[in-house]
């Protein structure tokens, strides 16, 4: 399964971003798609997670403003994002989980400017 991050880009705080993944194989509706960001310096943490079913849960930094949803019938899942701040600037990547199976997207870099 492969995995193809896109929507990264250069925006002023307060702006939006719409990310998206598309993915290869044929297990992306049975999977938890997730987003996950890394910071200069920092380590790579959680930002969302839809379920195959298309519950949804986020870390406390994004919640209201950013939104995790998929479309199974492209294979693809989107992560927009509104209110942007400064400390939103990372690299972002897309993960796809499936049992004991992991994969993960080259990341797509996103940077908020003050």
């Amino acid at each position: 399964v492969q995995l193809q991050a896109s929507g990264g880009g250069l925006v002023q705080a307060g702006g939006s971003l719409r990310l998206s993944c598309a993915t290869s194989g044929s297990i992306f509706s049975l999977s938890i798609m997730g987003w996950y960001r890394q910071a200069p310096g920092k380590q790579r943490e959680w930002v969302a997670h839809i379920t195959s079913g298309g519950s949804a849960d986020y870390v406390d930094s994004v919640k209201g403003r950013f939104t995790i949803s998929r479309d199974n019938a492209k294979n693809t899942v989107f992560l927009q994002m509104n209110s942007l701040k400064p400390e939103d600037t990372a690299v972002y990547y897309c993960n796809l989980r499936r049992a004991n199976f992991v994969s993960w997207g080259q990341g797509t870099l996103v940077t908020v400017s003050s």
